[in-house]
């Protein structure tokens, strides 16, 4: 019975979502004009604080705290974004909450805005942007918050943050020199290394599910779930990703778009509710695997994260 009963809560819930939204025939077909944009971006555009991203959300507990995912009460959830960005993490909870919650997913693939921009660096060549430049990120991404915070003059916010990362250093540190019995620049070895290894994967997890779909301008972007449907990517199953990074993440990134405050194991359940509908009613439910992706942006690297994305245009909705 209570499996029957969150079915059909969640078939609900997908129902309110697109009331306002005329259901397309079975014989509908959605089709995409694409305006062709060549110009490349500039290696030297800069990003703005609204446009910052959280380099070091590694794990799903991360990612579930920005969401306040991780229990129902208001006051441990905000206790636990603070901990596991900012303390375990070595991120600013201001900052993630700003580009990831306030931007990335009310604006998923708008240009300008939630178009992963961030997550472009076209002045590395695609070996090293895919494979050695994320190593670099448990270094830069202190210094990055620092900055960041500085330049919106979030004083309160940047003493506190600083704060909370020199703790979560210093405690990591002292648990590996004091129970493990290593040195110190043993410890920060290990550290780095056990912070970088994660970083070349989580880079590829989110720049695969959404950099080479359809890109769309702020006044012609389609409904909510449209916008959701064409332009979010499900990764198949892996064990090692699943673990790290969690569901939302990785194989059901769609259904978190849909419900952001749902936890992973939620969203896993929904699945294939959320496929069924959109299946059953002619829209897109992207799915590839990690190696395609990964061989897609290794050989088209110039075209997708180089160059400025094209947009695209839903023809024949209303």
């Amino acid at each position: 019975m209570p499996s029957i009963f969150f079915k059909k809560e969640v078939q609900k819930e997908v129902a309110i979502r697109v009331r306002k939204i005329r259901t397309p025939s079975a014989a509908y077909k959605s089709s995409l004009r694409k305006k062709n944009v060549t110009a490349e971006r500039k290696s030297s555009e800069g990003t703005d604080l609204g446009n910052s991203n959280p380099l070091l959300l590694h794990d799903y507990v991360s990612h579930q705290a920005v969401h306040s995912a991780l229990c129902a009460s208001k006051v441990m959830g905000k206790f636990w974004s603070h901990f596991f960005l900012e303390i375990c993490g070595s991120f600013s909870v201001d900052l993630a909450s700003n580009v990831h919650v306030k931007i990335h997913h009310p604006y998923t693939n708008i240009i300008g805005l939630g178009d992963s921009r961030e997550w472009r660096a076209p002045f590395l060549p695609a070996l090293t942007y895919m494979f050695l430049a994320p190593l670099l990120f448990p270094i830069v991404s202190p210094l990055f918050v620092i900055a960041e915070l500085t330049k919106a003059n979030k004083w309160k916010e940047l003493l506190r943050c600083t704060l909370f990362i020199t703790a979560g250093i210093f405690v990591n540190i002292t648990l590996l020199m004091k129970v493990s019995g290593l040195k110190l620049m043993t410890s920060l070895l290990t550290m780095w290394s056990a912070r970088a290894v994660l970083s070349v994967p989580y880079i590829h997890v989110n720049i695969f599910q959404h950099i080479g779909l359809p890109m769309y301008s702020k006044e012609t972007a389609p409904k909510r779930l449209y916008l959701m449907s064409t332009g979010v990517l499900n990764l198949s199953r892996n064990p090692l990703l699943d673990w790290t990074f969690g569901h939302g993440i990785v194989n059901c990134h769609v259904e978190h778009h849909l419900f952001p405050e749902l936890s992973d194991n939620m969203c896993l359940k929904i699945k294939p509710i959320v496929s069924k509908y959109l299946t059953g009613n002619s829209l897109p439910y992207n799915e590839d695997t990690y190696m395609n992706r990964l061989c897609m942006f290794v050989n088209k690297y110039e075209e997708l994260m180089v160059k400025l994305p094209p947009i695209s245009e839903f023809i024949g909705i209303q």
